[in-house]
């Protein structure tokens, strides 16, 4: 009955995955900042736009505009996702599913100049050397930023980052997590490097692992 089980919720998975379907939004944007929850969320992207357009896509099983809530107010611009709970009274699928799938997933492309906020609990974040200042609050997940461009922080309780720096200065601490620069694993629980210039990368971390790569001025 076990095996069985897993096949069947296997396959609702795969049904999952090929049932997502996508919409799009598309905004001009002249807000300075933008403030992203990934509430509703398993994944999320975040990338350059090549334009002055702020792009949505949302990526879910019925997704839908009204699923992407965009408002601006004192040149922020906020997005939140208001995606459904996905709910089954089959016992067999209630034993493995939690709230972790919500059968979402989103990439947003902001103009490289704007500074960005992302707020989340449990999800997984990939940055793909976005051109501007970030801040990141979540409480755990896996954090991907790719090059590092601009002045960035993170703030979470578990997970892992991997980032690429050519920022000089680096401040990052785990309390229990580990902390590798160059893949060399450091003794301490902190790992700093300073130096004149206001370009800087922070994390700060409970349980949270810190894998991080630098690149030579």
């Amino acid at each position: 009955m076990k095996k069985s089980a897993v096949f069947f919720f296997l396959l609702f998975l795969s049904h999952i995955i090929g049932a997502q379907k996508k919409v799009i939004k598309k905004v001009q944007i002249t807000a300075a900042r933008v403030e992203i929850s990934t509430m509703g969320l398993d994944d999320f992207v975040l990338e350059n736009s090549n334009s002055e357009f702020l792009e949505i896509y949302l990526f879910a099983e019925n997704p839908s505009n009204q699923h992407i809530v965009y408002k601006v107010s004192d040149d922020t611009a906020k997005i939140e996702f208001r995606i459904p709970a996905m709910a089954t009274e089959d016992l067999v699928f209630r034993k493995f599913i939690t709230k972790r799938l919500q059968r979402a997933s989103a990439i947003i492309k902001i103009p490289k100049n704007k500074a960005v906020i992302i707020f989340g609990e449990e999800i997984n974040i990939a940055a793909k050397s976005y051109g501007g200042p970030m801040d990141i609050y979540i409480e755990k997940g896996l954090i991907k930023l790719d090059t590092i461009q601009k002045k960035t922080k993170v703030k979470f309780y578990e997970g892992s980052v991997f980032a690429t720096l050519k920022a000089p200065n680096i401040d990052v601490a785990s309390t229990r997590g580990t902390i590798a620069v160059d893949q060399e694993i450091q003794q301490e629980n902190f790992y700093k490097k300073t130096k004149n210039t206001s370009q800087n990368f922070t994390i700060r971390t409970t349980k949270g692992n810190i894998f991080l790569t630098t690149l030579k001025p």
